[in-house]
This record gives C-alpha cells, sequence and structure tokens, in this order.
C-alpha cells in the first residue's frame, strides 16, 4: 500500500488525458492547471474548441463594443464546471493588479470583463485563450485521479498552450515526455 503523500504543485503544469480515463469530456483533453492545492485544483482544457461560440457572441452578450481584434476569434469549452462563466488564459505580459492569477512568469489567467474589453480593442496580452468553463476537482480528487494514470503530467510551455492547431496539443504534450501517442490507444493493432 503507498503511503498518504501529497502530489508536488501542479500549478503550472499540464494535464494529458489518458485513453479509457472514462469521461468523455475530457477525452485527449490537455488541461493547463491554473491552481493546485491541498483545497482542490482548477484548469482550463486548452484545445478543446467550443464549436459554434466566438468571442465577438460574448462580446455582444456581455454590451462590449466588437472590434477587429475580435474577429475570428474562437471560444474553447475549459471544463464542465460553470460553463456560462468565462476564462482567459494568457501569457505573463498582461495583468490586471486585483484579478489576474499570476500563474508563473509565462502565464496567467483573468476572469473579468476588462481583459475582454482590451482583447476587443486590440489591447490586451500577446498570447490567449478564451475559455467557457473550467475544470475542477475537489481535495485529493486530481491526486486520486492522477493515481488511477487518468492523468499524466508535463511541463506547460507557451508554444503547446497556445498552438494554433488545436488538434495537435494532446500528442505533442505527449512528444514532450517522449511517448508516441500509439503506444497509449486503447485501439493499438498487433502486428
Amino acid at each position: 500500500m503507498v503511503p498518504d503523500s501529497h502530489f508536488n504543485d501542479l500549478s503550472g503544469k499540464l494535464l494529458i488525458a489518458m485513453p479509457g480515463m472514462g469521461d468523455p469530456r475530457f477525452e485527449k483533453s490537455v488541461v493547463f492547471m491554473c491552481a493546485h492545492s491541498d483545497d482542490g485544483s482548477m484548469g482550463l482544457i486548452v484545445n478543446k474548441p467550443a464549436p459554434g461560440v466566438a468571442m465577438d457572441d460574448l462580446l455582444e452578450q456581455l454590451d462590449i463594443p466588437r472590434g477587429a481584434a475580435s474577429e475570428g476569434v474562437g471560444v474553447h469549452f475549459g471544463g464542465p464546471v460553470e460553463h456560462g462563466r468565462g476564462f482567459v488564459l494568457h501569457s505573463g505580459d498582461y495583468a490586471t493588479q486585483s484579478s489576474t492569477l499570476q500563474v508563473d512568469d509565462r502565464f496567467g489567467m483573468t476572469a473579468t470583463l476588462d481583459i475582454l474589453q482590451d482583447m476587443a480593442s486590440g489591447g490586451g496580452p500577446e498570447k490567449r485563450i478564451l475559455a467557457l468553463g473550467y475544470s475542477g476537482w475537489g481535495p485529493g480528487q486530481l491526486e486520486d485521479e492522477i493515481q488511477q494514470n487518468g492523468w499524466l503530467t508535463c511541463d506547460a510551455t507557451p508554444e503547446i498552450v497556445f498552438a494554433a492547431d488545436n488538434g495537435g496539443k494532446w500528442s505533442a504534450a505527449l512528444a514532450s515526455l517522449g511517448i508516441d501517442p500509439l503506444s497509449l490507444s486503447a485501439e493499438a493493432g498487433h502486428a
């Protein structure tokens, strides 16, 4: 039996969903961990676009004037918790004094209207992912899922997190660990 021990702080890391984890909402997901403590964990899925939702739609609902910078900007499914709430995961070049969670020097997360106003007017962070909802775990829940091989963890890099190719982020995260995605597939054939 493994003694009860605390995992290292996963803030600023990526969770990579393992095949067969059992929750279709997280199939082939890559989750950026915004916060991780004994009180629970919070992250944003960075590789699942929200179908049929664009930044302009959100700005219209929030009565924020749309600008050329918001045109065509997609929105991600950040996770199944509070899916009506918006979050912006962004590069470390942007912060508000009271509402930005500065994860590390490369990543921050802001969930207030001011960042959307800045983005719509052409300002805001250089790199960003706009997400609806988040992924959350209660105390010890994420650690249990990791111990049951539901997730792998790796270092987050801006190159993976902010890549334009959402479909390639899962494979890129695995590759950063030296793992071939085919070696994990439940459907792998035999020669």
